[in-house]
């Protein structure tokens, strides 16, 4: 990226921090939980989180015991990030904010480089993953989690439906090429991204994340603080709008949970492990 890029990219993120904190990472830290068991983590291990947002990823990674570098190019997601780990008296966390294009670390220092959503949202994924790659030592393993198709998240598919009921002229999401958190949804595009960065041992699994919707109002502000993207999306909506989409989105949580309880909403999610 360029510097403008970098500085607009960093911006954004920054914009939504606060929001993507407090809607975004309770969620993602659940799944990341149930993946961390696919490479035998241990403590005492060095482990790499690039784009880690505001700690998904790393906070249970440290609660393991492993040692943790959180990376991200947001300052607000890395100050974050680290009074998440202060709350939860993690000393064994450091985060940094850095690229993850071209991160400012050594060769061959970690046993364990991963991204939950992060590198797989990057406008050069390639150049992500071989900075991950070349940080990670011989037979170290990098772990990639990345959304699967669209059309099977239904977190978006309900709020995108809603939009598209309340707003007439709303031609949804552009999806040639798709938005960029979906760029791997295909499993076998994931695979090749791994391949090009001359990984071994490749494995590429499927799951399916659920989530739980207390109200529209829950899913609203997890969607649109969830990504730049997102937020792009209702940023020229009226407040008369906005309130036609959440009773829309109303509506459709209340069908799925049939008037009782929290709507559970799935996501299916891919996810990459190989070898240096």
């Amino acid at each position: 990226m360029t510097a403008k890029d970098t500085r607009e990219t960093e911006a954004a993120w920054d914009e939504i921090a606060a929001g993507f904190d407090e809607y975004a990472t309770p969620f993602t830290i659940s799944f990341a939980e149930t993946v961390l068991q696919r490479v035998d983590l241990r403590p005492g291990m060095r482990f790499l989180d690039v784009a880690a947002g505001s700690g998904a990823l790393s906070i249970p990674v440290a609660r393991l015991g492993a040692e943790v570098v959180a990376t991200d190019i947001s300052p607000a997601m890395v100050e974050l990030l680290v009074a998440r780990a202060q709350n939860e008296g993690l000393s064994n966390v450091t985060a940094h904010v850095m690229d993850g294009h071209a991160l400012e670390l050594e060769d061959d220092t970690f046993d364990v480089s991963a991204s939950q959503n992060g590198v797989s949202l990057f406008p050069n994924m390639q150049r992500g993953l071989r900075e991950m790659v070349r940080v990670t030592k011989p037979d170290g393993r990098v772990l990639i989690l990345a959304f699967g198709p669209p059309t099977e998240a239904e977190f978006l598919t309900f709020f995108v439906g809603a939009l598209q009921a309340a707003v007439p002229d709303f031609d949804g999401l552009p999806m040639d090429p798709p938005p960029l958190p979906f760029q791997v949804a295909d499993p076998e595009s994931l695979r090749e991204q791994l391949a090009d960065a001359r990984l071994n041992d490749i494995r590429i699994d499927t799951d399916v994340w659920d989530t739980e919707f207390r109200s529209a109002t829950h899913l609203w502000n997890m969607v649109i603080n969830s990504n730049p993207i997102a937020a792009s999306l209702v940023a020229d909506l009226s407040q008369e709008q906005i309130s036609e989409v959440q009773k829309n989105l109303d509506t459709k949580l209340r069908e799925r949970s049939k008037g009782s309880g929290p709507a559970v909403l799935t996501t299916r999610m891919n996810i990459g492990i190989g070898t240096k």
